[in-house]
């Protein structure tokens, strides 16, 4: 199970990945399953910054759910981790499901199915729209059917299911930006998983107790189902992003030597993401070996595995420097196309109005005042008149 959603989300971080410059443009997607508002996916990138920051991060999360679990009810926690959990494992299943289906049925086959329209609008103008068919509507009310199944029992295989979707959808969108920051970020979860599980029973006991789908489980007997084996999320993350970035760079590699066909296309030599995935499925089996005596972290065979594996291909290739050149930057992520027409087309221009109005009432108020003066001054006049006339007859 590990090993399949590595593999589904490096293929789909493959996709996401940053068209060259000299790469064809790709056909506009035929198959009704493609929303015509549906955002380009733009992944983030980690640094090494980022890597040397997640072993310190890790352990005060893991220190603080430890003490949470100590001082508070443990049943008050689990309540809200399952409806956290069950809301987000919706989400990662609707999306994982619909990925499923759009690589796996033919176009051909869906063009059988009607497609609807929703459009939302605002007196005159569009605001959105998106379509949807017959199997959104089935895989949105699975969704929720096991969702809601999983709140009230919490039964082991939706968890399962759950954590293999965060981990598909973790994978593809996020990316390690270069070779360095992979093995900075495998070799320091290697002392972490080191310290956390030979060192204290902090790591042993809350994967224990904790009920949430941050883990895989399954029973050692499915008979009996007396006692459950269990592989943390973060022993297929962690170096799955690492494999992705393999084979993002095995599809660098071979677009620079022969940019013929389509960009997107997964036929192409892979020789670093062959080696890395091997080693993981060997360092996994290493693992569950040795889990049977005393539990084992499973880093400590799949980091040192999946480095090594990646250094000798390089070496025997003669592309060590290419390896270590090789660098996503983050200015080069795809942009969200979709969000950006959007922002554009909610941008109104500058109403001026409104300050002509101002300046008009300020240069006409002196104006006003100027005559209220020439009307005082003008009535004295009026009043001296009649004062001479009667001077005069005198």
């Amino acid at each position: 199970m590990a090993s399949v959603s590595i593999y589904l989300g490096s293929k789909g971080s493959v996709y996401n990945m940053k068209k060259p410059t000299n790469a064809p443009k790709s056909k506009k997607s035929e198959s009704p399953l493609e929303d015509s508002d549906d955002e380009e996916e733009a992944i983030e990138s980690l640094t090494s910054g980022h890597a040397f920051m997640i072993p310190i991060i890790g352990s005060v999360v893991l220190f603080s759910t430890y003490f949470a679990y100590t001082y508070v009810n443990m049943e008050y926690i689990n309540y809200a981790l399952t409806a956290y959990f069950s809301i987000m494992g919706y989400a990662a299943v609707t999306k994982t499901s619909l990925d499923l289906v759009k690589g796996v049925v033919p176009v051909q086959c869906l063009h059988y199915i009607d497609r609807y329209e929703v459009t939302i609008s605002k007196e005159s103008k569009n605001l959105s729209r998106f379509h949807f068919t017959l199997i959104h509507f089935i895989i949105l009310l699975t969704s929720v059917v096991l969702s809601v199944y999983y709140s009230l029992t919490k039964h082991w295989i939706i968890s399962n299911l759950f954590g293999l979707s965060f981990s598909i959808n973790a994978i593809q969108l996020l990316s390690i930006d270069s070779f360095k920051t992979g093995i900075i970020m495998l070799s320091g979860l290697f002392l972490y998983d080191i310290f956390w599980v030979f060192y204290t029973p902090i790591m042993i006991s809350l994967t224990s107790q904790l009920d949430a789908p941050i883990k895989l489980v399954w029973p050692g007997n499915m008979f009996e189902m007396s006692s459950f084996t269990l592989l943390g999320l973060g022993d297929i993350l962690i170096p799955g992003l690492f494999i992705a970035f393999t084979l993002r760079f095995d599809r660098h590699m071979s677009w620079e030597s022969r940019p013929q066909g389509s960009f997107r296309s997964t036929h192409f030599s892979k020789p670093y993401f062959i080696a890395s995935f091997t080693a993981y499925i060997l360092g996994l089996v290493a693992t569950l070996m040795y889990i049977h005596d005393k539990s084992q972290p499973a880093l400590l065979y799949i980091s040192p595995a999946c480095i090594l594996s990646v250094l000798i291909t390089a070496s025997v290739r003669g592309e060590l420097s290419t390896l270590f050149s090789y660098k996503i930057k983050q200015e080069e992520e795809r942009p969200k196309k979709k969000m950006i027409e959007r922002k554009k087309a909610v941008q109104k221009p500058e109403k001026k109005e409104p300050q002509v109005n101002l300046e008009q009432e300020v240069v006409q108020e002196p104006e006003k005042k100027k005559t209220l003066k020439q009307e005082i001054v003008v009535e004295p006049e009026k009043k001296s008149s009649p004062k001479k006339k009667r001077s005069s007859k005198k």
